[in-house]
């Protein structure tokens, strides 16, 4: 039976806003329970439709689905709702015929269709239950894998960077107005003078906070991961180390030199931050082109790492890494401890570890090692870090604005102007304006009935 949606309602909605979405919120596949979501002004019609009565808002009814399951229904009257519309929840069986045929079933009711990916939480935010900043971070909690992650990932989508930037904004609008007041009393000295005065006192604490803001980028790598190569001479033992950081076999491992011709990466949850440990070709001179090629991308991987490993043999030990590597935080392991341990013999270590990728000695010091430099750069500064490039950019649009403005030599007008492009740029961070152009690459990563 095809129901339709009241007269008033009865206006063509393909593609559009007001279209009533249909979407599986939980994993796809054969599951305990399966959840379907539904948002949009003919919620109400398609509950009637499989379930008769309306249930009591908000509280959980067990019924009898439009003759397909029994599960529970839950009804979300807009505006109380995730999405600010009316809004449902279907709780039914996890098998596929189930889900397909209630889903069917909600199809059948005139004005409804399946949603795009992170539809639901597009309407969130284009309804002002969310910002932008908000709905970043309920993408990146529900792609979270590690610990830490969940935890940055839940502060941001609990409003943690929404209020940092709102109280900036609140500073800059202050100024804004004051700039705005010297423009109009201008033929009054006085009166102007002392309002840019006030005006740049406003800016100043504006401008310090969000040089720290920029100058912390815990919140990217630990959203991103802390980035690990492992680097060295050939046959120090680096693809052991990788397989046993791993605790399988990722990468080949033999006696023949450059046996590693291209980076190998797996991604490690080490003290619940995330970790992405590259195991690379070894540094040597010589060597035939495509060994080159891959002694080029190890020390290109590893000016980009946050840390690189590097691994000596400690039987032939050459200490130091490439001056292409001095610029990246250098942990030196010295491996083969064991073959040490057989001739009684020591490197002379001034500094890293002593290790055995044969034997397991030294590993829990070496896990201990990266748990402590990943743990701590994740957490440096402070609870709402940037967590985006798109943050990023437009922080230093506004910084580079407000920069302009302290700069005295510049028109009235002009600074006023800078002023206006600060707060602009502050405004597409949280969705307050002109975002058109970024919220499909944001809404996107969504699954489909988020």
């Amino acid at each position: 039976m095809n129901h339709t949606l009241p007269d008033h309602e009865t206006a063509e909605r393909t593609g559009t806003p007001c279209d009533t979405i249909v979407a599986l919120a939980s994993g796809a596949g054969v599951s305990a329970i399966a959840v379907v979501r539904v948002s949009g002004p003919a919620t109400d019609v398609v509950l009637r439709h499989l379930i008769g009565l309306l249930p009591v808002p908000r509280e959980a009814s067990l019924r009898r689905i439009g003759g397909i399951d029994r599960g529970l229904v839950l009804w979300f009257p807009g505006p109380a709702s995730f999405t600010g519309e009316d809004m449902a929840e279907l709780q039914v069986h996890g098998g596929r015929a189930v889900v397909r045929a209630v889903v069917d079933a909600v199809l059948a009711v005139e004005g409804t269709r399946l949603a795009e990916p992170g539809e639901f939480a597009r309407r969130a935010f284009e309804s002002g239950k969310l910002d932008l900043t908000e709905v970043e971070g309920l993408a990146d909690l529900v792609a979270a894998e590690t610990e830490a992650q969940r935890r940055q990932a839940l502060a941001q989508a609990e409003g943690g960077l929404r209020r940092l930037y709102d109280g900036w904004r609140a500073g800059l609008l202050k100024a804004q107005s004051l700039m705005e007041a010297a423009l109009d009393f201008s033929d009054e000295a006085d009166v102007a003078g002392e309002a840019v005065e006030m005006a740049g006192a406003e800016v100043a604490p504006l401008l310090a906070n969000i040089e720290v803001h920029l100058a912390d980028r815990s919140g990217e790598r630990l959203r991103e991961g802390f980035r690990v190569v492992i680097a060295g001479p050939p046959n120090a033992g680096k693809s052991s180390i990788l397989n046993a950081l791993a605790k399988r076999d990722v990468a080949i491992v033999s006696e023949e030199a450059g046996t590693t011709r291209d980076v190998i990466e797996v991604h490690l949850d080490i003290g619940d931050v995330p970790v992405i440990l590259a195991d690379t070709a070894g540094l040597r001179e010589g060597g035939g082109a495509i060994e080159t090629e891959g002694m080029r991308r190890a020390v290109l991987r590893a000016e980009g790492a946050d840390l690189v490993l590097w691994v000596i043999d400690g039987t032939d030990p050459v200490f130091d890494p490439p001056e292409a590597l001095t610029a990246a935080s250098v942990l030196r392991v010295v491996n083969k401890a064991d073959l040490l341990d057989v001739s009684g013999e020591r490197p002379v270590v001034t500094a890293g570890l002593l290790l055995s990728a044969k034997s397991g000695q030294g590993f829990e010091d070496l896990v201990d090692e990266l748990e402590r430099l990943a743990g701590g750069l994740a957490a440096e500064f402070g609870q709402s870090p940037i967590t985006r490039t798109r943050h990023r950019t437009e922080l230093v649009s506004v910084r580079d604005a407000l920069k302009r403005f302290v700069n005295h030599d510049l028109d009235p007008e002009l600074r006023a102007e800078e002023l206006r492009i600060a707060a602009r740029h502050l405004g597409r961070l949280t969705g307050r304006i002109d975002v058109e152009e970024v919220l499909g690459a944001i809404f996107s990563e969504f699954c489909i009935g988020k």
